[in-house]
C-alpha cells in the first residue's frame, strides 16, 4: 500500500527536503504552501494557512496518512506567533478530520522549546546544556508549546500518533525563508570576496569559543520519516542535530576557506550582520549583474537578523541525541560539509557567485 504524505510547508527549508526524501522513497506527496511549485512527481495545493475555509477547500478529496508539518509564521509578538501558528496546527488538522485517514502527524518546532521565543531568548532559568527531551517546558508562552498542545489534542481526538522534532539551526537552501543562516552566511561571504571587506564573525565571544552543533535538512527529514514509520517512536519528542559539534571559531575558518577567504580574528565586540549588511543590496545588485545570477533581491536569500540571534547567544548550546539514538535512529551528517552542500546548490542555481 502506497503512503501518501502531505507536507505543510513543503517549500521552505524542511519541507523542501522532506518533501524530496519523501519521493525518493516511493510515497505520494501533496506539497501544501501558499505558492506550491509543480514539482515532478507532487500534488500541489496551494493554501493560506490561517484561513480555515481555504485550508478546508485545499484539503477537500485528500486523505493523507502521514502529515509533516514544517511551517511557522513569524509575528510581531510571541502573542500574536501563538495564535497564528497554533491556528495554522488547527487549521490543517480540522480540515483532514473528516476523512479519518491520518495515522501519525509530525511537528517540527526546535531548540526555543529549551531557550524561549525570541521575546525572551536565552534568557532567565535555562535547563544545562546538552538539552534532553525529558527536560520540560520554561515558564513563559512560547508558540512551540501552543503547537504541540493542538497536535497532542488533535491526536487524542482522532486517534493518531505523533511525533515533534527539535532541530538546532537548520541548514537547507530555499529562497525567501525566514530563517536561512547557511544562505545568509554565503551572501555575507560573497559580499565579502567582491569588496574586499574583512569576513568578520557576527556573534558573541561566548559562540565563537564554545561547542555547539547544527541540524541539516535532510537529516531532520530522516529523522522525520523515521520517526513516522517506527512504532516504537510514536508519541514522543526528538532532538535532531547532524550528529557531530564544532566550535565557530573553527567553522568560520572552513566557510572561509570555501569561498577563498581569510578569515578575521575575532574583533572586539560583536559585529552583528543587520548592522554589517544594511547597506548591502547596492553591492549585491552589482554582484548578481557581473555574474548573472538569479535573484537580485538581498531581502529573499538573507535573514541576518535571525543569523544574529544565533551566533549571538551568551551560553553554550549542545543537544543530546541519546534518545533517538537508543531506539535505532543511526544517521549521521558531518556539519561543515553540511554548509558546503548547500553552497553548492546555490552555485547550482546561480543564486551566489
Amino acid at each position: 500500500m502506497t503512503q501518501t504524505a502531505l507536507v505543510v510547508g513543503a517549500s521552505g527549508i524542511v519541507g523542501s527536503a522532506t518533501t524530496e526524501l519523501l519521493l525518493d522513497k516511493g510515497w505520494q506527496v501533496a506539497a501544501l504552501s501558499r505558492n506550491p511549485s509543480a514539482a515532478p512527481g507532487v500534488i500541489p495545493v496551494a493554501a493560506n494557512l490561517q484561513d480555515p475555509a481555504s485550508v478546508k477547500q485545499a484539503l477537500d478529496g485528500l486523505k493523507p496518512t502521514h502529515v509533516f508539518i514544517t511551517t511557522w509564521s513569524r509575528q510581531a509578538t510571541e502573542a500574536e506567533n501563538i495564535k497564528v501558528n497554533s491556528a495554522m496546527v488547527r487549521n490543517v488538522l480540522d480540515a483532514l478530520r473528516p476523512a479519518k485517514c491520518v495515522q501519525h502527524v509530525a511537528l517540527v518546532t526546535g531548540l526555543k522549546h529549551y531557550l524561549g521565543p525570541f521575546e525572551a531568548y536565552g534568557k532567565g532559568s535555562l535547563p544545562q546544556t546538552p538539552f534532553r527531551e525529558e527536560q520540560g517546558r520554561l515558564d513563559i508562552e512560547n508558540f512551540y508549546y501552543a503547537q504541540e498542545d493542538e497536535v497532542f489534542a488533535a491526536a487524542k481526538r482522532d486517534g493518531f500518533t505523533w511525533s515533534v522534532h527539535r532541530p538546532h539551526t537548520v541548514t537547507g537552501v530555499a529562497v525567501g525563508n525566514a530563517m536561512n543562516m547557511a544562505t545568509t552566511l554565503a551572501v555575507y561571504a560573497s559580499i565579502c570576496k567582491a569588496t574586499g571587506r574583512p569576513f568578520v564573525f557576527p556573534g558573541s565571544q561566548v559562540q565563537w569559543d564554545s561547542l555547539t552543533d547544527m541540524t541539516d535538512a535532510r537529516q531532520l527529514a530522516k529523522q522525520q520519516l523515521w520517526a513516522a514509520t517506527t512504532p516504537a517512536a510514536a508519541n514522543q519528542a526528538f532532538n535532531i542535530t547532524n550528529g557531530d559539534v564544532f566550535r565557530w571559531k573553527w567553522m568560520w575558518g572552513r566557510i572561509a576557506e570555501y569561498f577563498g577567504l581569510h578569515p578575521a580574528a575575532y574583533p572586539p565586540s560583536p559585529s552583528p550582520l543587520e548592522t554589517q549588511m544594511t547597506d548591502d543590496q547596492k553591492a549585491w545588485s552589482d554582484i548578481v549583474r557581473e555574474q548573472g545570477l538569479n535573484e537580485p533581491d538581498i531581502n529573499r536569500l538573507i535573514s541576518p537578523w535571525h543569523t544574529d540571534a544565533d551566533l549571538g547567544r551568551p551560553i553554550e548550546v549542545v543537544t543530546d541525541m541519546s534518545k533517538s539514538r537508543t531506539l535505532g535512529f543511526k544517521e549521521f551528517q558531518a556539519s561543515d560539509q553540511a554548509f558546503f552542500d548547500v553552497f553548492d546548490e546555490l552555485r547550482a542555481r546561480k543564486l551566489i557567485p
